[in-house]
């Protein structure tokens, strides 16, 4: 059985290390942060959704976002629509499953916004629809997914693709990169506001 722990860590591995040679997913990344510090400055926020495994790092990645990842720094406004239980089976009971996100949004987004949606598979009804719902809306999205994510690429701003059509490894390298991704959004947000702070300090005329 030790052998398959080596061969499950290599075979990660692998993939994590694909990622780390693609430059392409590296700009995207950085980008896709820069757009959403830029809408926090603004006043807007960051809304967050998958199913299963996803559901969770949505929640683990607004976490990071409201406490804090790596900078001492104040809350930064984004929220999960993940987590009320009570939302959620309403929807799913009243509407149907693939209506569970953008019911949300319909109730909390606002043009300017920022949405990621993560799906390993890029099938998730609810996510799609979530995202057709965005672009009607003007809120950026933000795709994470994997190999066989094809249904994403005309509703993301912004889409990350692992290569890879392995669940377990998709969501290795999905919360690698959403770390990065809170860590690149902190950097972005604090600069800009250090930038506002120092302006407004600078003597006029």
């Amino acid at each position: 059985m030790t052998g398959l722990v080596r061969e499950v860590l290599a075979e990660g591995i692998v993939v994590a290390q694909a990622v780390e040679r693609d430059v392409g997913i590296h700009a995207t990344l950085v980008q896709a942060a820069e757009a959403t510090a830029a809408a926090m400055m603004a006043g807007h926020k960051l809304m967050v959704a998958g199913n299963g495994g996803s559901a969770a790092d949505a929640q683990h990645l607004v976490g990071e976002f409201v406490c804090r990842l790596v900078e001492d720094r104040p809350a930064m406004r984004a929220v999960a629509l993940t987590t009320d239980t009570s939302i959620l089976t309403a929807v799913g009971n009243d509407y149907g499953y693939e209506r569970t996100f953008v019911r949300q949004i319909e109730a909390l987004g606002q043009r300017g916004d920022v949405f990621m949606g993560i799906s390993t598979s890029g099938r998730s009804p609810n996510v799609l629809r979530a995202l057709e719902l965005c672009r009607e809306m003007s809120i950026t999205t933000i795709g994470l997914t994997g190999s066989s994510g094809d249904r994403m690429v005309p509703l993301c701003d912004y889409l990350i693709r692992i290569p890879s059509d392995v669940t377990m490894y998709i969501q290795l390298v999905h919360l690698a990169l959403e770390h990065v991704f809170c860590m690149l959004t902190e950097r972005f947000y604090l600069g800009r506001n250090r930038s506002a702070a120092a302006d407004a300090a600078s003597p006029k005329g």
